[in-house]
């Protein structure tokens, strides 16, 4: 049984709650690609985005960087 991964939804209680930084600093350690889209896309139901630019910029960059193919990958 796979087990509901809640992570996008705590990421939004940190922006919810005015604590940027931290929000910030989970978006650059997210688990897996699907879990930093889930966030993009209730940022973007909940009208959201563009109200907070850094968190913004932040979720575009690391999206970048894990669609992006890996070029080495340690044995």
């Amino acid at each position: 049984m796979a087990r509901a991964n809640d992570w996008s939804s705590k990421l939004m209680t940190l922006i919810n709650g005015g604590n940027q930084s931290a929000a910030i600093a989970q978006i650059k350690v997210a688990p897996t690609l699907k879990d930093l889209q889930a966030l993009q896309t209730i940022m973007t139901i909940s009208k959201m985005k563009g109200r907070y630019p850094r968190v913004d910029a932040a979720i575009t960059e690391n999206l970048a960087l894990l669609s992006a193919p890996r070029l080495h990958r340690s044995p």
